[in-house]
């Protein structure tokens, strides 16, 4: 059993968002999981859709896999650091905002 990995780093969206799209193509074939992505309106979907075609593109160059064999066998997200702004409030006081990044991990078995 063959894997194939991909990796993005440093994505700007919360991974509590995120995990919502991971956790629709979990254990999915990877035709079912392109078609699932495609049609949902989460941003996180958009985001997996990239990192999962570029684990698809990693299988057939480095595995010589076909797409139809492929199956997802993890898909993991990840907190990044986290960006920390200010948000003046009254009195001279004020709040903190943090914009908050992911880690995007997809490996692929060919079966």
């Amino acid at each position: 059993m063959q894997k194939a990995i991909a990796k993005t780093k440093y994505v700007r969206i919360s991974p509590f968002k995120a995990r919502r799209a991971a956790d629709l193509i979990r254990n999915m074939k990877v035709d079912d999981a392109l078609m699932q992505l495609r049609y949902s309106n989460l941003k996180g979907a958009r985001l997996l859709n990239k990192t999962l075609n570029s684990a698809i593109a990693n299988a057939q160059t480095q595995l010589d896999a076909r797409v139809e064999n492929l199956k997802i066998d993890e898909i993991r997200v990840d907190e990044g650091p986290t960006l920390k702004r200010s948000k003046p409030r009254n009195r001279g006081g004020q709040s903190s905002i943090n914009k908050r990044t992911s880690h995007f991990t997809i490996i692929l078995r060919s079966e």
